[in-house]
């Protein structure tokens, strides 16, 4: 019999091929609407001196400051995109992947049917909360009520298969979390990197307004220092963010994962000490 229900894997394909869609889409596209906020937010006429962009911006005005950042702040304002629109993706698939109710309820419920030995009001549980954490435990179920109906089986082999089992699903079920993730980590130290990419050609520009004959060109100075400071501003802020999230994201996935070892543990246990 197999292991793990076999709409499963097909199921586990098109989540993934979505997924790797979604990726494929939602990174142009940030980019793309980074590239527009640039140019017709911040770079409105009403944020400059008369009116004009190549003024100088109103005192105060951080739209005006922020477009003296040069092109490089639409590529950054594109990366903190990404980044919010991952993070919320992230969040609403391991919610899914969670279930309906509480998870450290959902596993103490699971223990108590455990206890009393009601595999059925376990598997209906399980069907009740949804999720990927409840589709593992209700694999193990099901491999429980499986070999205890096996004669062929001693309680060790039994206890194998039920492992087995629930290893299989686990694999099945918990990569589909971790997915995207990986952008999340890769935009920490892009946006460090773009945001110094974007200091340094600012420098490079205050120090051109330093090394005109005569006096120094001062909106050239100023425009060259602005454009370093907005782009390490938003670089750092964008990897912040990241970092934050990507250890938000992946303390809730140790979480269902220590929920499914949990009540792995309890079906494990259960079955070798009621069948010695």
């Amino acid at each position: 019999m197999a292991n793990a229900p076999k709409p499963t894997p097909a199921k586990n394909e098109g989540s993934s091929s979505a997924s790797n869609l979604f990726a494929t889409l939602v990174i142009p596209i940030c980019i793309i609407i980074g590239i527009c906020i640039f140019k017709f937010v911040l770079g409105d006429a009403n944020n400059f001196i008369d009116n004009n962009v190549e003024n100088l911006p109103k005192q105060g005005n951080y739209a005006g400051m922020a477009y003296k950042g040069g092109p490089i702040v639409a590529i950054l304002i594109g990366l903190l995109l990404m980044t919010i629109t991952f993070s919320v993706e992230r969040m609403i698939v391991i919610s899914k992947a969670t279930g309906k109710g509480s998870l450290q309820a959902f596993v103490t419920k699971i223990q108590g049917f455990l206890k009393t030995n009601n595999i059925s009001s376990a598997i209906a549980e399980c069907d009740k909360q949804q999720g990927s954490v409840a589709n593992v435990i209700k694999s193990g179920l099901k491999k429980y009520s499986e070999v205890e109906t096996d004669s062929r089986l001693d309680v060790e082999q039994s206890v194998l298969a039920i492992q087995k089992d629930i290893e299989e699903a686990t694999t099945l079920e918990m990569p589909m979390l971790e997915q995207n993730l990986t952008v999340i980590a890769t935009l920490v130290s892009i946006g460090t990197l773009t945001g110094l990419l974007g200091t340094v050609t600012g420098m490079i520009k205050a120090f051109a307004g330093l090394a005109n004959s005569g006096a120094p060109d001062q909106a050239a100075l100023a425009v060259g220092i602005s454009e370093a400071l907005m782009c390490t501003a938003t670089g750092i802020g964008t990897s912040t963010l990241a970092i934050i999230m990507y250890n938000i994201l992946t303390s809730k996935i140790d979480k269902l994962t220590y929920a499914i070892d949990e009540a792995g543990f309890s079906i494990v246990q259960t079955y070798a000490s009621t069948h010695k």
